[in-house]
């Protein structure tokens, strides 16, 4: 009996696991269920814990601010390596940064402490200090919340906000760390919505640095787009990366031009068809006398430049040798006078008298009044002795000059060396913007000085010139000057010299000396040479055909005009080919 009884409980104890078995499966799962549901809701959390990085990047050292007074600049949506300074609560910048993002025509002048911006009409003028709060033009001063410009040390900083007035752009300023925003061009770009908070971090990558936070609902602006992660700029300065499943993609949004910068409106005193300026140069007012007989045999002409105007000394002050009969007569026969001011025939410190505002407004003032009383059509700036230091202070001046040409009707013209690297201070650029014509003095390629004969103006150097100078001034405002002089030149005993000589001179030299000379298809001229008592002469001759050659390439290049120096240098039947271009 024991064993049954045995086996009965065994049967009743199973019976009542399955029993309590089955009633815990729905809890068992129900158990399942909720851990599940749970490692949904926090498993990517602790995915985002457990591989991660929570290292924060250092943002002064990302921003690469060394100064507590850096301001970090966002240009376009990216760091450019200036910085800014953050004075008294203001954002300034340093002038290489203005001019190289904003506008390279402020006046800087720290001897008379001044900055100033010229337009076609009007001087807008600041001093140089913390105690200048304000600007003037046109006689009226204007304030300011905070001073324009500033110097610490030797460097110069201005104030954005100042700034601002002379170029379009914009800008926001954030601190902890100092970062501008800044933007000078305006367009579309792709707006994107945070869809949860998450991190934005130095490069695409889990293991990056932490940049800031991002919540839900941010807005960033997507810079690119990869396979998981997109660059973004977020609306306070940071560029960095985000997850693209962190992303919806949001509106395109078209940004705001800022366009209240004070504007430029240079409205140039043109001539209708070709320039044919020819250059007469004068050493005395009896000398004017010569126009009759330098005229008698030109066509063509409808510009003649003497030169009346020359700076005598240090002050600026101009010594006058023009003529009203002079003028009567070329307005008889419908050519305009452009006086010619020069610097060339006296010692003078150009410098002193150009870095001086004074003696700029002195020099212009009167040369207006002889412009008026002689009742010229135009002046003719031809200063050749300038030091690299005054080329500002040059082009100051003529910005200055341009003012008052214009508001009296009156032709601006500068003569300028070709472009070469060592002359870019000339700034033709500017020139171009403020003259109504630039000369380009298409010779002296080899000069008085040169010790290596050859060529006063071969046609690679004459086109060189023209195309040069169009990279930076329209076309239509470049008149090319040509030479009516070669140089002979003589080596002896290896010491090279040479003289100028005019046209017929110089075919009288060839003829009598029976040198014989070819055509040389380098320089576009005829060449010839001689060796004679130990001496070696050579000539590159200027005569019809190598005139004709340079007059095809200034025609090709559809320029301005033509000048020519200089009167009586001339063989008379060289004006034919030279009408032909005046006139085509």
């Amino acid at each position: 009996m024991e064993p049954k009884r045995e086996d009965k409980r065994k049967k009743k104890r199973k019976k009542q696991r399955k029993a309590m078995f089955a009633k815990a499966i729905p809890v068992v799962i129900a158990i399942v269920l909720i851990i599940a549901i749970v490692g949904i809701f926090y498993g990517e959390t602790l995915i985002e814990n457990v591989y991660y990085t929570s290292e924060r990047e250092d943002l002064y050292q990302y921003f690469e601010l060394v100064e507590s007074d850096d301001v970090a600049m966002m240009m376009q949506d990216a760091h450019i390596d200036e910085k800014a300074k953050l004075i008294d609560g203001k954002c300034y910048f340093d002038m290489a940064t203005v001019e190289k993002y904003f506008t390279d025509r402020f006046y800087i002048n720290t001897d008379e402490g001044i900055v100033l911006y010229t337009t076609e009409k009007d001087i807008y003028k600041t001093n140089i200090g913390k105690e200048y709060s304000s600007y003037t033009v046109a006689g009226t001063e204007n304030a300011l919340d905070c001073p324009a410009v500033i110097m610490d040390g030797e460097n110069i900083y201005m104030s954005a906000d100042y700034v601002k007035i002379f170029a379009n752009f914009s800008y926001e300023f954030f601190a902890e760390p100092n970062r501008m925003l800044i933007y000078t061009e305006w367009g579309t770009r792709q707006q994107a919505n945070i869809l949860k908070d998450t991190k934005l971090r130095y490069q695409g990558g889990v293991k990056s640095p932490i940049l800031t936070d991002l919540a839900e609902g941010d807005a960033v602006y997507v810079l690119d787009v990869m396979e998981k992660w997109s660059k973004v700029i977020t609306e306070d300065g940071f560029i960095g990366y985000v997850e693209n499943k962190r992303l919806e993609s949001g509106d395109i949004v078209t940004q705001t031009p800022v366009n209240d910068a004070v504007v430029l409106n240079y409205q140039s005193i043109g001539r209708e068809g070709k320039i044919n300026m020819a250059f007469h140069q004068v050493f005395s007012q009896s000398a004017n006398s010569t126009y009759d007989s330098y005229m008698s045999n030109v066509s063509g002409v409808n510009v003649i430049a003497p030169t009346w105007f020359r700076i005598k000394d240090n002050e600026g002050t101009i010594e006058n040798i023009a003529g009203s009969e002079y003028v009567i007569k070329a307005h008889n026969k419908g050519i305009e006078v452009w006086a010619v001011v020069t610097d060339v025939d006296y010692e003078v410190d150009m410098g002193a008298i150009l870095s001086s505002s004074e003696k700029r407004a002195a020099m212009i003032s009167t040369l207006i009044s002889y412009a008026q009383q002689y009742s010229l059509d135009g002046i003719n700036i031809d200063f050749e002795t300038i030091g690299a230091e005054y080329g500002d202070d040059f082009i100051q001046f003529l910005r200055e000059l341009s003012i008052q040409t214009h508001a009296n009707n009156i032709v601006l013209s500068v003569d300028n060396y070709a472009p070469t690297a060592s002359t870019m201070y000339y700034n033709r650029e500017e020139q171009g913007i403020v003259a109504d014509y630039v000369v380009i003095m298409g010779y002296d390629e080899h000069w008085g000085g040169s010790q290596i004969a050859g060529s006063v103006a071969s046609i690679n150097f004459v086109e060189q010139g023209i195309l040069n100078t169009m990279d930076e001034v329209p076309a239509e405002k470049i008149i090319n000057a040509i030479p009516f002089y070669t140089r002979l030149w003589k080596t002896e005993g290896g010491n090279v010299s040479s003289e100028a000589i005019g046209m017929d001179m110089a075919q009288n030299w060839i003829t009598s000396n029976g040198v014989e000379v070819y055509w040389d298809n380098e320089t576009c001229q005829y060449y010839g040479e001689l060796m004679k008592d130990n001496v070696y002469y050579q000539i590159w001759l200027e005569e019809n055909e190598s005139i004709q050659v340079k007059l095809n390439v200034m025609n090709a290049n559809n320029i301005a005009g033509v000048a020519e120096w200089k009167l009586g240098f001339e063989n008379s039947s060289v004006w034919e080919p030279i009408e032909a271009y005046t006139n085509s």
